[in-house]
């Protein structure tokens, strides 16, 4: 059992918007808490550095609302430790009472249709990696195609094709680095087709961020008339969401404008369900799509007519996946670890006592799947954290709970980490970089300069 009269010490496996949500939703407990973050990134706050687009400053404003959380003495940030290489799940229950994991999802969910392996076939995550300055990936993206499609229809689709049609100039305000702005200046995309196999009212977008496209003085954002089409499935959904209603008629305004003359062209095509990605020595030269159509239940079937465009890249944004955690159950159909309520769950059958993973539980895209907006993660945590308070005097205990027991075992294994000081240093290093250009930060990609700029503690 834990010792009551201490705090009740928890590790969080990632330091994205759900991971400090959970930490928020410790602190806001009435428990005694310590926590501690652990990170694999040098920098902390996931999706929010690494996942949304650079032209989203009001998305970006997260991070004020993530710092009051990382600010509090009793949350600590271990940075640059990957889970699995430099920690174990063993060696976490060594020093933690329980465990929580929020490692969300970073790759791209497999599309089954011929040519997806083409040269000039890509993941969309793979992209947001390059753009949003992420250490791990190449420092180059190939962007010799003129003419562009994006399968999908939801947020990170619109992202992509809104980056792609930008011109470089548009997006050096932002935070950008340098190789992804010498990478945009070279682009000659001037057409950029977004793919949805169903119709207006069941695109996936938000209206704010739909509006988003039209605002860019270089992008023509255009939608056929004959796409703004509705069933009864379809009325339904609007009359029950204004979120949907707002998307579909702001596609219809569009649909019924007259085009104007910006340079880049962004079509955004609705009952187009891509059926194969066409390739001529091995490289991608057009898209196949089949037109559908309503069933009255707002899905759709085909029509039997196919399509080919012309283009000359494709980005599949249909869905991001979360990746296999060592050590714990996971559901590769699903994406996700098994769990009821936050609770990591290894035998459904059993009685309660054997139904879950001891002190072991996940919140955010891992525990449901990488769907929502990032606010959607706070409900997550607050039912996550609801059941670990519940479990708390069955949890066996950590054998060295000690705030310095952790750092002491890091050190002893040489493995290097970041701190939340760090981060101040690397965040007053990149708004450094941006003041004499009149921007606000320029991101840092290189994991050693990260490290230099953080000034990390080392063994």
């Amino acid at each position: 059992m834990t010792d009551q009269t201490r705090p009740l010490r928890v590790a969080i496996v990632g330091a994205g918007p759900a991971g400090i949500y959970a930490a928020d939703a410790l602190m806001k407990s009435d428990a005694s808490v310590s926590v501690d973050l652990f990170e694999r990134m040098p920098a902390p706050f996931g999706l929010i550095r690494y996942g949304v687009a650079p032209d989203h400053p009001r998305i970006k404003g997260i991070v004020t609302a993530l710092h009051k959380v990382l600010d509090k003495p009793e949350v600590r940030l271990l940075g640059n430790i990957d889970y699995g290489t430099d920690i174990t799940i063993e060696d976490m229950r060594r020093f933690y009472d329980a465990v929580i994991f929020s490692t969300g999802a970073n790759a791209d969910r497999a599309l089954e249709i011929p040519g997806i392996e083409l040269e000039g076939s890509y993941g969309a995550a793979d992209f947001v990696s390059w753009y949003d300055g992420h250490p791990d990936v190449p420092r180059e993206w190939p962007l010799e195609a003129e003419k562009v499609a994006v399968l999908g229809v939801g947020n990170v689709a619109l992202d992509v094709a809104r980056v792609l049609a930008k011109t470089g100039d548009e997006l050096l305000p932002t935070e950008i680095p340098p190789n992804v702005y010498a990478g945009l200046k070279t682009n000659r995309a001037v057409e950029v087709h977004v793919f949805g196999r169903r119709g207006p009212a069941q695109a996936k977008f938000t209206p704010l961020e739909l509006r988003e496209l039209d605002h860019s003085p270089t992008i023509e954002v255009i939608v056929d008339p004959e796409d703004i089409d509705y069933d009864a499935g379809s009325e339904a959904a609007r009359r029950h969401s204004k979120q949907v209603d707002m998307v579909a008629n702001t596609l219809q305004d569009w649909a019924i404008r007259d085009a104007g003359d910006r340079p880049h062209k962004l079509f955004l095509h609705f009952f187009e369900s891509p059926t194969e990605i066409v390739g001529a020595d091995g490289k991608v030269v057009g898209l196949r799509t089949e037109r559908t159509e309503l069933d009255g239940t707002g899905n759709v079937r085909g029509t039997g007519r196919f399509r080919d465009w012309d283009v000359q890249a494709v980005y599949r944004a249909v869905g991001y996946l979360s990746q296999n955690i060592p050590g714990l159950p996971f559901d590769d159909q699903a994406g996700t670890v098994p769990n009821e309520g936050g609770r990591v769950l290894i035998d459904e059958d059993a009685d309660d006592a054997d139904r879950f993973m001891t002190a072991t539980y996940v919140t955010g895209w891992i525990k449901r799947g990488p769907i929502g907006l990032i606010g959607h993660t706070k409900g997550d945590a607050n039912e996550t954290i609801a059941c670990l308070l519940e479990d708390r005097e069955r949890f066996a205990g950590a054998a060295e709970p000690g705030e310095q027991a952790i750092v002491e075992f890091l050190e002893s294994k040489q493995v290097p980490y970041t701190t939340w000081d760090g981060w101040y240093r690397l965040d007053a290093h990149e708004r450094s970089l941006g003041e004499p250009e009149g921007r606000e930060r320029v991101k840092v990609v290189e994991r050693d300069e990260m490290f230099r700029a953080s000034e990390p503690h080392k063994a």
